[in-house]
């Protein structure tokens, strides 16, 4: 087993972080990760899933995501400068695993940057102009590359902005869904039909968990900023458990009115299900709504972007993927190569695979981080650190790693090749980096 070998920095130190963050400010990032583009796109995929019960899947994938979420609260308060999943990957199986772990991050990053590309050109954008889903996937990139290679500052204030737009774009949902049922006009006995002709019940749960999934990851992400939380042994875990739950039951119920107010069959074909409840709700401006979800959809993609091409050059620069990634802009001193590079893998996936593959695929990857995350923690178990911190119970992260295993059983075959390729190519760069790294030491 491998154990840190830094010490911790004192406060002082003069390349220490701020401890800036407290309880309220975290829970509010991780929600802001949390919430996004997912749920606008993927309701009416994980309808077509389960049946008129979406609210079932939802609330599945919220469970599951609740043990990973208690794994990452271990870690994060026992190594709160570790920086994330490869890190604790590495602590406890080596080098290998821990590339692994951050390569399955950043090629997640990528994927998901497709399936939002492609849901972008779907219905929402329809309400403003029709054009081929090709051509608007293509422009969309293209500007959300040149805007990541201008430089984008990422203030508190502009994220707590786009959060508040995307909650409010779900809590109109949920109202809109509530007034159609009141007036009538609804059918509450589709949130009990779970199931389709081809899936029973409990098959039909965890098929829409896969695709539910991708609304709740985001989390994982919150691990970057635990060193400037103020107390992170009590802050992260009320935080991250907080804004999981918050985004649970915003879900949940954001499934349950539009399944309650729209046809499960209509809601199923729709690239933009939520706008139906809209349509079938009246009173509000359709576009008004439009706008709201693509702001949602670009936000996320951007950010993501802005993540993915930061880690494929920090993974370059360390030696771990091609030299070409460090590459720089000289003015503006932003990686051009590497935003290219992962702009160009997005475009091909979002060209090659509809939203809910790639979805599907996204999910795959990270099942396998979560996986390394959830026996991470009873691996690094034997490494005792001197100060206190979160501990689950053993129970939760065999959990963990046993859904993580069961939700990859019900990922499709067309799927599993395409994550078997991905991890085939993050195997190879993994052995060459754990190589170098063992003749560097």
């Amino acid at each position: 087993m491998h154990t840190p070998q830094s010490a911790p920095r004192t406060p002082e130190a003069p390349t220490a972080l701020k401890k800036a963050l407290t309880t309220p400010l975290l829970y509010f990032f991780i929600l802001g990760d949390i919430l996004g583009a997912g749920v606008y796109v993927l309701v009416g995929q994980v309808a077509a899933d389960a049946g008129g019960a979406v609210w079932a899947p939802l609330l599945a994938a919220l469970c599951l995501a609740l043990l990973t979420a208690a794994s990452y609260a271990e870690l994060v308060t026992k190594y709160p400068r570790a920086g994330g999943a490869s890190h604790y990957a590495t602590l406890a199986y080596g080098p290998f695993a821990g590339f692994l772990a951050g390569f399955c991050m950043l090629a997640a990053g990528v994927v998901s940057v497709g399936a939002l590309a492609r849901g972008f050109g779907g219905d929402y954008l329809s309400e403003f102009v029709s054009l081929p889903v090709v051509l608007v996937t293509i422009v969309f990139l293209a500007a959300l590359a040149l805007l990541n290679a201008r430089g984008i500052s990422e203030s508190t204030r502009a994220n707590a902005v786009a959060t508040v737009v995307e909650v409010g774009g779900l809590l109109l949902v949920i109202g809109l869904g509530a007034w159609i049922v009141l007036r009538g006009d609804g059918d509450v006995g589709r949130l009990t039909d779970l199931g389709t002709t081809s899936k029973g019940p409990a098959a039909a749960v965890l098929s829409g968990a896969v695709l539910a999934y991708y609304s709740f990851v985001g989390f994982e992400t919150s691990v970057n900023v635990a060193e400037e939380t103020r107390d992170p042994r009590h802050a992260y875990p009320r935080a991250l458990f907080g804004a999981l739950v918050t985004a649970g039951a915003v879900y949940v119920l954001v499934g349950a009115a539009a399944a309650a107010a729209v046809p499960t069959g209509k809601l199923a074909e729709s690239s933009g299900p939520l706008l139906e409840v809209v349509r079938a709700a009246g009173g509000v401006p359709t576009k008004f709504f439009s706008a709201i979800a693509l702001v949602a959809v670009a936000n996320g993609a951007l950010l993501t972007g802005i993540m993915s091409s930061r880690l494929a050059y920090g993974m370059a620069r360390d030696g771990l993927l091609p030299g070409f990634l460090t590459k720089v802009l000289p003015g503006r001193r932003t990686p051009w190569a590497a935003i290219a590079t992962t702009t160009a893998l997005s475009l091909l996936l979002a060209l090659t695979g509809d939203v809910s593959t790639l979805a599907s695929t996204l999910v795959l990857l990270l099942l396998v981080v979560f996986f390394l995350v959830n026996t991470s923690v009873l691996v690094l178990r034997r490494d005792v650190t001197a100060h206190d911190h979160f501990r689950t119970p053993s129970v939760v992260p065999v959990l963990g790693a046993a859904s993580c295993v069961v939700l990859a059983t019900q990922i499709e075959r067309d799927v599993w090749l395409k994550g078997l390729a991905v991890l085939a190519v993050g195997a190879v760069f993994g052995i060459v980096a754990a190589v170098r790294l063992r003749r560097t030491r």
